[in-house]
């Protein structure tokens, strides 16, 4: 089921989200396949429970639909659930980031280059898996979202002051969308 995505100014963003229990597996189930009909639905590559209003730590990301510019991501769809950093590479790169739930808002943020994360996938199979370059950013950001952080956080403080008027329309609903989008 697509679900609305919720925007910048939605408390379910800035709270730390709590671990999926693993035993009930049909909800999770459930709240999975929604995060990917509404990721598809809305064109993006990641997005994480907090972002359609489930304050659980559960993520997927699609690589599929950055192929045109990073190709080695071809293939690259993953789902987390209950996701922790094990590793963090001393070497940080910078991107260019946007957000389904910060539209129109793109800044540059710096993120370690190489993560190493332990977590269950949709099977709920325990992984231990590391990712680099873009891969490793997509993952980033949206883990982000489990700990109530949105990327306009970890910009300059100059660039943040840039973009404040645009946050504050986005925080009353004055922002259009491609998709089902709402404030909470």
């Amino acid at each position: 089921m697509i679900r609305p995505i919720y925007l910048y100014g939605s408390a379910v963003l800035r709270q730390k989200a709590e671990p999926a229990d693993l035993g009930k597996k049909e909800e999770l189930k459930m709240l999975v396949a929604d995060l990917w009909d509404t990721l598809a639905a809305s064109d993006g590559c990641g997005l994480a429970a907090p972002q359609i209003g489930v304050s659980q730590r559960v993520v997927v990301v699609d690589g599929d639909v950055m192929t045109d510019v990073y190709d080695y991501l071809k293939g690259f769809k993953r789902t987390f659930i209950n996701p922790v950093v094990l590793e963090e590479s001393a070497e940080k790169t910078t991107y260019n980031e946007g957000c389904l739930s910060v539209p129109g808002v793109y800044c540059d943020v710096v993120r370690p280059k190489k993560i190493k994360v332990e977590y269950y996938d949709e099977n709920l199979e325990k992984k231990v898996e590391e990712f680099d370059n873009f891969a490793a950013r997509m993952v980033q950001h949206e883990f982000s979202h489990l700990e109530g952080v949105i990327f306009t956080d970890l910009v300059a403080p100059i660039r943040k002051k840039l973009v404040t008027r645009k946050l504050q329309q986005i925080s009353t609903g004055k922002v259009p969308t491609r998709y089902k989008a709402k404030i909470g």
